[in-house]
């Protein structure tokens, strides 16, 4: 993230909270609530050391962020490319589906920039779209208590998150959104072309609050 942010503590939930390898192996699901109680926890260890907590994240990481956002003091919220929607009509069925296919191809390395790799797994368990699908639906239900300004980066081209999920998120937080546009990235965009405004911008969004809260 460059020096700028050295200053700064950060916790990160852990990825296995959302079981993906316990998904493909076929196991028993992991449900939404383990995911975002990793991330609360990540929240509450470093609200015992510091003034203030901001939520960030990227994909279903910014769905998160936001659901943290609705429920604890947070002093602001950046997010990339959120979800909160999904675009294929077969995840509405994804909870009958599960029992009868395991997992789908994934759609990863949604990144402009040649010669990067995320490195996300090869393919989705069905049983997760349907733990994010409940996610998105109770993440968009409590969007309205949030308070905190929010920020959130959004490409242009995004094969991933539908542009209906920034369509929930400006109906719901659109007093307290800045919205900034990445014209020159995908899905990943911490990863893309347009990674140091992101981090530049959020930095900005950072000092900007915590001055105020200070004064």
């Amino acid at each position: 993230m460059g020096p700028a942010f050295v200053r700064f503590g950060i916790r990160r939930a852990p990825a296995a909270a959302s079981g993906t390898r316990h998904h493909l192996a076929g196991a028993g699901p992991h449900s939404w609530e383990l995911w975002y109680d990793a991330y609360d926890r990540a929240y509450q260890e470093l609200a015992e050391g510091t003034d203030r907590v901001f939520a960030a994240g990227l994909s279903m990481g910014g769905t998160l962020a936001l659901r943290l956002a609705a429920h604890r003091p947070v002093a602001g919220v950046a997010v990339v490319n959120p979800g909160l929607t999904i675009d294929d009509p077969r995840a509405r069925y994804s909870g009958l589906l599960k029992y009868v296919q395991k997992s789908v191809p994934a759609i990863a390395n949604n990144i402009k920039l040649e010669g990067q790799d995320e490195g996300a797994y090869s393919r989705t368990p069905v049983g997760g779209v349907h733990q994010l699908m409940r996610l998105f639906k109770d993440t968009t239900a409590v969007l309205p208590r949030i308070t905190s300004p929010v920020l959130a980066f959004r490409s242009t081209v995004d094969l991933v998150v539908p542009e209906s999920s920034m369509d929930v998120l400006r109906r719901y937080v659109g007093s307290t959104l800045e919205a900034v546009s990445l014209e020159n990235s995908y899905h990943v965009a911490t990863m893309d072309h347009d990674a140091p405004l992101i981090f530049d911008r959020s930095h900005q969004f950072i000092q900007r609050i915590s001055a105020g809260a200070a004064a």
